[in-house]
């Protein structure tokens, strides 16, 4: 209970500083819209009748899409790197707990007060594109924000990682710049996976990346997902991370400390 009443009040403290900042959220929460006009080219594309999907069918994936993106992304590598950078770190280790607990309620408040940002963003794309309004039903949608919670567990877990590696390299930043990549292109962030060559949907499967985005949009536009397969590979993905996080963690303090910060 004293540790849920110290996740509460770290919620609390930082919702209140997410919405003091609220204009700055709306302008990350546009920054983050480059689905719509990617939802634009490829409903195009899609008239020619040979990609398998409709128009209508390609402006609901990237409206998941947009909705997945704003819901999931991480940005914990940059505040950690400042914080050893800058020796903020050392204010944070000297709290009751671990500095994790304070970057995952920043996320999750800021997720919160994103919301109705996004929810006018998705309204926009239907009022753009009329006809492709649609509701999935009750059990679609718990299942997907389901998938979407384990899709920003993972996504945390692998950037809270490579954060780690700050106490070896101070702009460890550079290396999610590498993991973006694979991320744009295997997540189906810029088009649906299954109009990728087979060679390139082989190499994503052996990845988390595809269950990522794709798995919980194609839910959401109402094809067959496999959701359990879904939570075992991002379960397997996320322990994995986190024990090697754990492991450069204990190694790091104690270069961390040596550094005499």
């Amino acid at each position: 209970m004293r540790f849920l009443r110290k996740l509460w009040a770290l919620l609390l403290t930082a919702f209140a500083h997410t919405t003091t900042y609220r204009a700055e959220m709306v302008l990350w929460a546009l920054a983050g819209s480059m689905p719509i006009i990617l939802m634009g080219v490829w409903s195009q594309a899609a008239r020619t009748g040979t990609l398998g999907y409709t128009p209508v069918e390609m402006v609901r994936y990237f409206v998941a899409v947009l909705v997945i993106r704003q819901m999931t992304f991480v940005w914990v590598i940059w505040e950690f790197e400042e914080s050893v950078v800058r020796g903020r770190l050392s204010h944070d280790l000297l709290r009751p707990i671990d500095p994790v607990w304070h970057y995952l309620a920043n996320h999750f408040a800021e997720r919160i007060a994103r919301f109705p940002a996004v929810l006018a963003l998705v309204l926009l794309c239907f009022w753009l594109y009329p006809g492709s309004a649609y509701f999935p039903g009750w059990m679609v949608l718990a299942q997907a924000a389901a998938l979407i919670l384990a899709t920003f567990i993972t996504r945390f877990a692998l950037q809270y990682t490579l954060a780690t590696f700050c106490f070896y390299n101070e702009r460890a930043s550079s290396l999610e710049s590498l993991s973006f990549i694979a991320y744009t292109f295997l997540s189906g962030m810029l088009a649906p996976l299954d109009l990728y060559p087979p060679i390139v949907q082989q190499i994503a499967a052996w990845t988390p990346f595809p269950y990522l985005i794709f798995a919980p949009a194609r839910l959401l536009i109402g094809e067959e997902v496999d959701v359990s397969g879904a939570f075992q590979v991002m379960g397997a993905w996320t322990v994995g991370m986190v024990l090697l996080q754990r492991w450069a963690w204990k190694k790091g303090l104690s270069r961390y400390s040596a550094m005499g910060a």
